[in-house]
């Protein structure tokens, strides 16, 4: 009978600490080498721990949300599954063996420079089984299978993966599949009268992704003096030209949103307002402004907000900032995007879509110093030549940081963007 310590190992960039995100394993189960074992998060990346041995798990060390050193222990094996009870954890013997196969899988705002993930794999059909006898007609706990942000979602949600029924490929649970399951829970906590009291408490932790955004959001608020500034537009030109373009683009071609649009209207009107292109260091107190115009796009996923980052947006037209959105969205979504697609931005859009609202208060993307917010696109009565005429409205609701930008400029900037917006040929011709 042999006995393995699983250690937290150095993931690189001089990380001291992890937070753990998930357990793939629980103690009694039996794995194979390089099964998945733990999600780790560091301030760069969500990491995937595997198995480095086969064995089954006697102890596991820290739950979600909790920080482990590096070196510390975090799971220890016995090296033979017929092993009647579990001893003292040992250290290995060869410490060359102890090296786990750490993947990166989730980005987190960044990952480690020149790393590009592969993507999640399920793990092998017989990688987990548990040790104590179960129902043959019930998936073991550590075998389902399920994406990243299925398995992320779902510890969330404290929905156990092996009483779902996956609908995916191969049986892959799916976001639906957990849908599903919360459907019933509804009408069971309503117990079959909607003016029944209530007065449960749902303790939820906030860990991995949602915690960095948590820290990043309110250092943001703590560090930026925002001032908002918010303006309505007439949209009724563009979305005639947009439908236009729609209707008559190549197949190769993206269908345009408005997203596009707003990306060249900011590309021509920055230039006259370089204080508003820029990163403001703080701690250094220097303002850096920026030629390039990259800017980030502000994407909701399973997993949170994350802002990728169209890069030389001034050397790309309506066509092809539609492009490069639809790939780093695809990539964000599919957890693939590399820390160079996902930092570095100088300006960022942001918006909820249908959800947009009438006004929003948008919160700076440290450091930079300003960030554009589309609201919703609605018909409105308005008055046009003396004559009330029905026509397509949308307010951008933007926030500015104002130790670097003063009122009078963010606004002459949105009143630009503005007017290239409602009178879209502005958008195709050079200045």
């Amino acid at each position: 009978m042999g006995q393995y310590v699983f250690k937290l190992p150095d993931v690189g960039e001089g990380t001291a600490e992890a937070e753990i995100v998930a357990w793939h394993v629980r103690v009694g189960d039996v794995v194979k080498e390089d099964a998945p074992l733990v999600d780790v998060m560091t301030d760069k990346a969500t990491v995937e721990m595997t198995s480095p041995v086969g064995g089954r798990v006697t102890q596991i060390h820290g739950e979600p949300g909790d920080m482990a050193a590096v070196g510390s222990a975090l799971a220890v094996f016995e090296t033979e599954a017929q092993a009647d009870a579990p001893a003292a954890p040992q250290p290995p013997s060869n410490p060359a063996a102890a090296e786990p196969k750490p993947r990166i899988k989730v980005p987190a705002g960044a990952m480690p420079a020149g790393t590009a993930p592969k993507p999640p794999q399920a793990p092998p059909s017989q990688a987990v089984a548990r040790a104590e006898p179960r129902e043959p007609s019930v998936k073991e706990w550590g075998q389902a299978q399920a994406s990243p942000a299925v398995r992320a979602r779902a510890q969330k949600l404290g929905i156990d993966l092996s009483a779902v029924r996956g609908t995916g490929a191969d049986g892959r649970v799916t976001h639906d599949d957990l849908d599903s399951m919360l459907v019933p829970s509804v009408g069971a906590r309503r117990g079959g009268n909607a003016l029944a009291e209530r007065s449960g408490i749902e303790p939820v932790k906030v860990i991995g992704l949602r915690r960095k955004i948590a820290e990043k959001m309110a250092e943001a608020k703590r560090r930026i003096p925002h001032f908002a500034y918010v303006e309505e537009s007439d949209l009724t030109e563009l979305e005639e030209l947009r439908a236009h373009l729609n209707a008559t683009k190549r197949n190769d071609q993206p269908k345009l949103t408005l997203l596009p649009f707003l990306m060249r209207a900011l590309v021509l009107a920055l230039p006259d307002f370089p204080q508003i292109n820029a990163r403001y260091d703080d701690e250094q107190g220097v303002v850096f402004r920026h030629e390039a115009i990259d800017i980030g796009i502000a994407t909701q996923t399973d997993n949170g907000l994350v802002v990728p980052v169209v890069r030389h947006a001034e050397a790309r037209d309506v066509w092809g900032c539609a492009v490069e959105v639809s790939r780093l969205a695809a990539a964000v979504r599919a957890n693939t995007a590399t820390k160079e697609e996902l930092s570095g931005s100088t300006i960022t859009i942001t918006s909820l879509g249908a959800l947009g609202g009438i006004v929003t208060t948008p919160v700076i993307n440290h450091p930079e110093v300003a960030i554009i917010g589309v609201n919703k696109l609605v018909e409105r009565p308005m008055v046009k030549n003396g004559q009330i005429v029905v026509r397509k409205m949308m307010n951008l609701s933007s926030s500015f940081d104002h130790r670097v930008v003063d009122g009078y400029d963010a606004a002459a900037f949105i009143q630009r963007v503005k007017g290239m917006l409602e009178h879209p040929a502005a958008l195709f011709i050079e200045r």
